[in-house]
């Protein structure tokens, strides 16, 4: 949950979707490693193959307790701690210009409601601002707010259901029943879905801040809902055979590869840049918090009832529903979500206020702001009230 939450706050609105995915990116390079591994380890008898595996996963954790000692903290944070002087030093690391920086701090000074002529080290900060009352908020929530948060919500909500997790713990049994039988074969497949998945993330850091998070989303939803029907009749038609189906087979693999790659180039690193930069600055935290609770849950749910799924309507018909969840999930991203691409985190609130899904189609938001083109034209910018 911090990872993508950090990222964003301290990231310049022109990087932050190519920063924010980077802890997908990692993630995926860590289940990537993992299916090489376990394909190692196999070759080990089965007592000390297990051990191995466990042992090996802790030396990442190593590197990253040493390399958090480095981190500096957010720059929204400290703001909201009313310590303005390490907040202007670390938008100064993170930003492009001084004056870009000063743009910046002005901006989160705004939203936690501390007057501008504030410029202390240290300064008094509203006592709304430190949190109080944020669950009532979340709770009882402004239409604005309400909007934001099913939007967050939503959109880890369809990253899950979608079935993601389904293909990538139980790729194994899911080749076995498209034909694939040998233990090395299936091993091996598996560690093409992980190198799918894990190349498509690379290619999507590099587009999320050039094409936008809109277009990736929808073009990664579309391709998905594609590759599961595909699968889907790949595996009914494997059922319903009495032969062995080369094309059939080859259509279930390839189809596997191409689900879990649309994945990768937007639902996968945009449902956690999304989610981070679309909150506002005081219920940030918390919202992400109840995102990454409903991911997390939904990943658990589908997990756990998968295998009992495909008993009650087989594996295709399991791969029929999850390619309708996506279908569902498109028209909630094309009605519901407006573009964030080089918009600051500041004015995220009126974005969601005056969005219009038909007229998102016919025109593009400027990017002409200072976070876009590092030239100082705030473009007469809105920025988000503190409420």
């Amino acid at each position: 949950m911090i990872a993508p939450v950090y990222t964003a706050e301290l990231a310049p609105a022109a990087s932050r979707g190519f920063l924010t995915s980077f802890p997908e990116v990692f993630i995926n390079s860590g289940v990537l490693l993992g299916y090489v591994s376990n394909y190692a380890f196999s070759k080990f008898s089965t007592h000390l193959g297990w051990r191995l595996m466990l042992g090996v996963s802790a030396i990442p954790s190593v590197f990253l307790a040493f390399g958090v000692l480095a981190m500096p903290e957010s720059p929204r944070w400290l703001v909201l701690q009313g310590r303005l002087g390490d907040a202007k030093r670390v938008l100064e690391k993170t930003s492009n210009s001084k004056e870009e920086a000063d743009l910046r701090l002005a901006d989160i000074k705004e939203a936690a409601g501390i007057h501008q002529d504030s410029t202390g080290e240290i300064v008094s900060v509203p006592k709304r601002s430190h949190g109080e009352g944020v669950w009532r908020e979340l709770l009882r929530p402004t239409p604005a707010v309400r909007r934001v948060l099913i939007a967050a919500i939503g959109i880890h909500f369809f990253q899950q259901a979608s079935g993601i997790d389904a293909v990538v713990l139980y790729s194994p049994r899911i080749f076995e029943k498209a034909g694939i039988h040998k233990k090395n074969d299936k091993l091996l497949a598996t560690i093409a879905v992980g190198f799918a998945k894990t190349l498509f993330i690379l290619v999507a850091t590099f587009f999320l801040d050039k094409v936008g998070r809109r277009p990736l989303l929808l073009s990664s939803v579309a391709g998905m809902i594609i590759s599961l029907s595909g699968l889907a009749i790949g595996l009914t038609i494997i059922d319903h055979s009495d032969r062995k189906l080369i094309w059939a087979i080859a259509l279930s693999v390839t189809t596997i590869l191409s689900f879990v790659a649309s994945f990768s180039i937007g639902m996968g690193p945009i449902a956690w840049v999304y989610s981070s930069e679309v909150l506002p600055l005081k219920l940030r935290a918390q919202g992400a918090g109840i995102g990454v609770a409903v991911n997390r849950t939904t990943s658990g749910v589908i997990s756990m009832t998968f295998l009992s799924l495909t008993r009650a309507i087989t594996t295709g018909g399991a791969f029929f529903l999850f390619a309708g969840i996506a279908t569902v999930a498109f028209v909630f991203f094309y009605t519901f979500l407006p573009e964030t691409q080089g918009k600051s985190l500041e004015e995220m609130d009126a974005l969601f206020n005056d969005f219009k899904w038909k007229s998102s189609m016919r025109r593009r938001s400027s990017k002409e702001d200072v976070y876009g083109n590092g030239n100082g034209n705030t473009n007469g910018r809105i920025q988000l009230e503190a409420t």
